[in-house]
């Protein structure tokens, strides 16, 4: 069973997301008020309010964290995160990128090569991003088994 079914539909805190990203609260923060990456299940409405985060919104997350590790730049990383965001839709983590320092490209399926950030030089990293939804559910069984196991526990009683 995929652990994107076994998350509670309730969503993360920003504080859980945080944390299973591998990111800090501040960046995440910031990353939200910068139109970066919105939560998905409930936004912030002003002082005192909480953010809830989605699977899906965990693995945008963790593809920008990767692209920041990877070597390219806020300024770049939103770049190509708006274009896989507006080409790929909803399945980012299914697209395959070359970084080549500062400039990265699409490896489409048909093979097709799609420059995404021009200019740039350095030594070529391929960045599969198929590996990031594996990581990242990785992280949440080690981080949080209990929110895991009950939801199977709930499935398996038939409720």
């Amino acid at each position: 069973m995929a652990i994107e079914s076994l998350v509670d539909e309730g969503g993360y805190s920003g504080a859980r997301t945080a944390e299973i990203v591998g990111i800090s609260y501040r960046q995440l923060d910031y990353w939200a008020r910068t139109d970066l990456v919105r939560p998905s299940v409930e936004d912030a409405k002003g002082s005192g309010s909480r953010r809830r985060y989605s699977y899906t919104d965990l693995l945008e997350l963790r593809v920008i964290k990767s692209l920041l590790d990877s070597g390219l730049k806020l300024e770049s990383v939103r770049e190509v995160f708006s274009y896989l965001h507006d080409n790929l839709g909803e399945d980012i983590s299914s697209a395959n990128l070359v970084i080549q320092g500062s400039t990265s490209v699409l490896i489409q399926t048909d093979g097709e090569l799609i420059d995404l950030v021009k200019r740039g030089q350095g030594v070529l990293n391929i960045l599969p991003l198929d590996g990031v939804r594996k990581d990242m559910d990785a992280r949440i069984r080690e981080l949080h088994p209990a929110a895991v196991a009950a939801p199977v526990r709930k499935l398996a009683s038939g409720q």
